[in-house]
């Protein structure tokens, strides 16, 4: 009898420490969902939306991009300009960015009221129908060295790593470990945008805006919080080689969007155009209605 229960003891404790063992092994194994990805079917679609900090802080309603003044740099570089891999898009020359900031309005900024994300359409729509959102687009056109989440056919970006141009220093992009490290900004942020004419864009062509190429850059995401939604007037990049491109890229978002200047912010842009030469960033003439061309994006930069 004292030989059974034994038994029936032995058993008891064995099943009590599978439980246990089972119960560790589920909790070791939760952890963190990956945000802002495509969803794991073989033909890429829309990034989940979530209000983290992994896409551009100045678009979520949380971001600080949006809801305070940006502030200045605590430092600057003199770090080379990243080198200029081949592209389509031809360079735009120190005039005639010069040229382009003259032709722009000069205002007051119009008051933020009525100012939301969604006045700009889906965050980081597919909106050239490549089968991959902007986002991944933009990660794609900007990192080297990149990895992929299998099945998503070279859309989603796992891993990479960025020539950082705000900075000028290289920062590692992992989604799983850090992807808040690179983020995609607003070169022309878009609340700036909306007090500056964005308000009387049409739906269509607001959704260009937030989603063109021309206006987005991945980059480092601490500098990005730093730059907050500023123009130019308040905030440029540390990294003065890049200065003139950053520049350059703000007045060609403004011209090909008709939106204006301050007063202030196009004394800004002209001082640091006048210390400027040679090519100076990219050129797009393609017109603001106009969606785009479905194929991959190519980084162009020039000088």
């Amino acid at each position: 009898m004292k030989q059974k229960s034994n038994v029936v003891f032995a058993l008891a404790l064995a099943f009590s420490l599978a439980a246990l063992l089972g119960s560790c092994a589920n909790e070791a194994g939760t952890g963190e969902p990956e945000q802002n990805e495509t969803n794991e079917s073989s033909q890429p679609s829309q990034p989940v939306e979530t209000p983290s900090i992994e896409p551009a802080p100045h678009e979520t309603p949380s971001d600080p991009g949006e809801t305070s003044p940006a502030e200045e740099a605590p430092h600057e570089t003199e770090t080379p300009a990243p080198p200029a891999p081949t592209g389509d898009a031809p360079s735009a020359t120190v005039q005639e960015a010069m040229n382009q900031l003259e032709t722009l309005p000069v205002k007051g900024r119009a008051p933020k009221t009525g100012y939301a994300r969604s006045q700009f359409g889906k965050r980081w729509k597919d909106i050239d129908h490549n089968g991959c959102d902007t986002r991944n687009d933009i990660l794609n056109r900007d990192l080297s060295a990149k990895t992929y989440r299998p099945g998503t056919h070279d859309c989603v970006v796992l891993t990479g790593t960025l020539q950082e141009p705000y900075t000028g220093t290289q920062v590692s992009f992992d989604k799983k470990k850090a992807a808040s490290a690179v983020q995609i900004d607003h070169v022309v942020a878009l609340s700036d945008a909306w007090q500056k004419g964005a308000q009387q864009l049409t739906a269509e062509q607001r959704e260009q805006l937030a989603n063109d190429p021309l206006n987005l850059l991945a980059v480092d995401g601490r500098e990005n919080q730093r730059k907050s939604d500023g123009d130019a007037a308040t905030w440029l990049p540390p990294n003065k080689a890049f200065r003139c491109r950053y520049v350059s890229l703000q007045v060609n978002v403004k011209t090909k969007y008709h939106l204006w200047v301050t007063s202030a912010e196009k004394d800004a842009m002209a001082r640091v155009l006048s210390k400027c030469s040679g090519a100076v960033g990219w050129q797009n003439s393609t017109p603001a209605t106009q969606v785009g061309a479905g194929n991959r994006l190519t980084r162009n930069f020039s000088g």
